[in-house]
């Protein structure tokens, strides 16, 4: 199965400061989008294998869009998220977002043993959706716990699946609530 692209967009957040602080580095945030045209949408179709198998090139292209849009910075953070238009189930956005679609990014970040946290539902357009986020290499790197609120006008249609990759260079400004440091994080198991 070849998953067709209809649309596609990349969305920035470049915060300085906050609570009055200037950081010396801004934190960054992205999110790469595809929307896709749902092969299964308004029927049942019991075996999903096709649909997680074609994801892999989805996570591919989503992970170019994002690196680029994060440069000239590296990430550390990453969430992953599907909104599935009301004529699919949030199984199809499920199935976008397995192992198949999370290798390609992260053999692209070299890196990332974490599991990477993710949210699916099913909406119409204009929906916001938060895609949680954390560090990428180690969980228990409390200021990497974060998130990004998308708002995509005019997707997804019906028939259409909106699968979204997000990134970020650091952790929260100001984070200060202790646990792991990301210098300090070993990244052997994805928990420290």
């Amino acid at each position: 199965m070849k998953l067709k692209i209809r649309r596609s967009y990349t969305i920035v957040e470049n915060r300085l400061s906050e609570a009055g602080k200037t950081a010396k580095t801004p934190l960054r945030k992205v999110a790469a989008v595809l929307v896709i045209e749902n092969p299964y949408a308004g029927r049942y179709v019991a075996n999903l294998d096709p649909m997680i198998q074609a994801s892999a090139a989805i996570g591919g292209e989503l992970v170019s869009m994002a690196v680029a849009a994060l440069a000239p910075y590296k990430a550390q953070a990453i969430g992953k998220g599907a909104i599935v238009g009301l004529n699919g189930e949030q199984e199809h956005g499920n199935a976008l977002l397995t192992t198949a679609f999370a290798e390609p990014i992260r053999d692209a970040l070299r890196g990332g043993k974490a599991w990477i946290s993710s949210m699916t539902k099913v909406a119409a357009p204009g929906t916001a959706i938060d895609i949680p986020m954390n560090c990428k290499d180690a969980l228990y790197v409390r200021s990497h716990y974060d998130g990004m609120t998308l708002t995509l006008a005019d997707a997804p249609m019906p028939d259409e699946i909106a699968i979204i990759l997000a990134l970020s260079n650091r952790g929260r400004l100001n984070a200060r609530v202790g646990g792991l440091a990301y210098e300090k994080l070993k990244g052997r198991d994805g928990l420290v």
